[in-house]
């Protein structure tokens, strides 16, 4: 705590409020590093570490000391022309989240973190041996071996929650009955993995989406050697198995699930298409989030936000809802496709906003779409305050989400939501603290190292059950 000083006068007592003295000036020596983009064995499309500015008295900073504070260099001894590309995020918090994406494998990698030219904490920091870049097909044979370099959780909620319903699995029999069933209605994709080639045949004909999980596998089995396994995926937006237990499900791959299917749920197309192209082909990842959140907390504008497409009916009940509150919801229709476009009743479509000008707004919508709305894990990282529609649909890291925790709920017919917001109004710390838990949660369990780390344990589990 810092000194007091007056804040308010009243005839008879002067109240008093907390006020934080300035920090001293940032620390080379103190200045705290960490993360998987220091480690060797940890191979990502976008390796990434942290910073974290401490000043001289040993206090953590809580805002930027300036997005310039820091310099990266990382070389390699054995190629002064390495290819590295580098970026230094600022999360206008303190801390800083550097990612670098390698263009060619290289040896004993030096990465050099500089304050004002001295080195900072342990720096600089070697990356010892041969380290891969992505493109490098050189997976590790032992898959143990690789868990514990990746630092894997030893187990998922949601995937032993979806694989309990499978007593076993017969590969033939599943073949035959999934084709049957969901074959000629459906768009599918059959996956054989074999001695880490990966096999492909598809079913229907809306079958694009298979490039999402053709190049996931792909990046995978360059990574670490898989367990010969077959199974299926549905390349459509609903979940498709909705035999209960009791009635013999087929195991079907489905990128959403729902409380009345029995799917087993992966991380979505587009949450691992960020991860193989970040730095690369997207602007949107988990990574770029964070380095663009807009204002501090207490300059943001204390409205809600939404901004999106007509693919479900609640989205048009938004929409007529901020039309009749401009006050406390901003929330508008970018396209029409699903329904008929009455302006009379949900006024003009806008023109797309960067997703990181929602962050201008305190209070984040996120509302179903066709199915789960796969904005989540972004919101989630930015630092407003995400409020969650009640749903049937889920992702695959729902399971550990809570709300008042990490969001702020609200009904699936939209009936508490004014309410809702104006109690985070009238809660400004409480509403602030459940942001920062989102973005905690968010950056602790949604990054790409995360991401290979689920879907390597599923295929794993899923070998016990064939």
């Amino acid at each position: 705590p810092g000194p007091l000083i007056p804040s308010e006068k009243a005839a008879t007592s002067v109240l008093f409020k907390w006020i934080m003295p300035p920090f001293a000036a940032p620390s080379a020596s103190k200045t705290l590093i960490w993360g998987p983009g220091l480690e060797t064995n940890i191979v990502l499309p976008a390796r990434f570490f942290f910073i974290q500015t401490v000043d001289s008295t040993g206090r953590n900073f809580t805002t930027s000391p300036g997005e310039k504070t820091f310099e990266v260099k990382i070389t390699s001894p054995t190629d002064p022309y390495a290819r590295i590309w580098i970026q230094i995020l600022d999360r206008n918090d303190g801390s800083f989240l550097v990612r670098y994406r390698m263009y060619a494998s290289y040896t004993d990698l030096h990465i050099q973190i500089l304050l004002k030219d001295k080195l900072v904490a342990k720096s600089p920091y070697v990356l010892k041996g041969a380290v891969y870049h992505e493109s490098c097909d050189c997976p590790e044979p032992s898959g143990a071996l690789w868990e514990k370099n990746m630092h894997c959780p030893a187990s998922f909620s949601q995937i032993e929650s979806d694989l309990s319903v499978f007593p076993s699995v017969d590969p033939d029999h599943n073949t035959h009955e999934i084709l049957k069933r969901f074959g000629k209605r459906h768009s599918l994709c059959h996956y054989t993995i074999k001695n880490n080639q990966v096999y492909i045949k598809t079913h229907g004909e809306h079958v694009g989406f298979r490039i999402f999980m053709d190049a996931f596998l792909l990046s995978l089995t360059r990574k670490v050697k898989l367990p010969d396994i077959e199974f299926f995926v549905n390349l459509g937006d609903w979940p498709l198995e909705k035999r209960q237990a009791s009635e013999k499900p087929s195991p079907i791959f489905s990128w959403c699930g729902s409380n009345d299917t029995q799917d087993i749920v992966m991380p979505t197309y587009d949450l691992t298409e960020s991860v193989l192209e970040t730095m690369g082909r997207v602007s949107l990842d988990m990574m770029s989030v964070q380095g663009h959140t807009g204002s501090v907390w207490e300059q943001k504008i204390s409205k809600a936000f939404w901004r999106g497409r007509d693919s479900r009916k609640e989205r048009l009940e938004l929409v007529k809802l901020a039309r009749a509150n401009p006050d406390m919801l901003d929330a508008a229709l970018t396209n029409f496709f699903f329904f008929k476009h009455d302006e009379s009743l949900y006024g003009p479509l806008v023109k797309h906003v960067s997703f990181f000008d929602f962050f201008k707004y305190k209070y984040q919508i996120n509302v179903d779409g066709t199915v789960a709305a796969y904005r989540l894990p972004y919101l989630l990282a930015g630092d407003s305050v995400v409020f969650k529609h009640d749903s049937i649909y889920y992702e695959h890291f729902y399971k550990q989400l809570q709300p008042w925790v990490h969001y702020i709920p609200f009904k699936a017919d939209l009936s508490d939501l004014l309410e809702k917001i104006q109690w985070a109004r009238d809660h400004d710390e409480e509403a602030k603290r459940i942001a920062l838990a989102g973005q905690q949660f968010a950056r602790t369990h949604l990054m790409g190292n995360s991401i290979f780390c689920y879907y390597f344990k599923l295929f794993q589990v899923f070998l016990f059950f064939l």
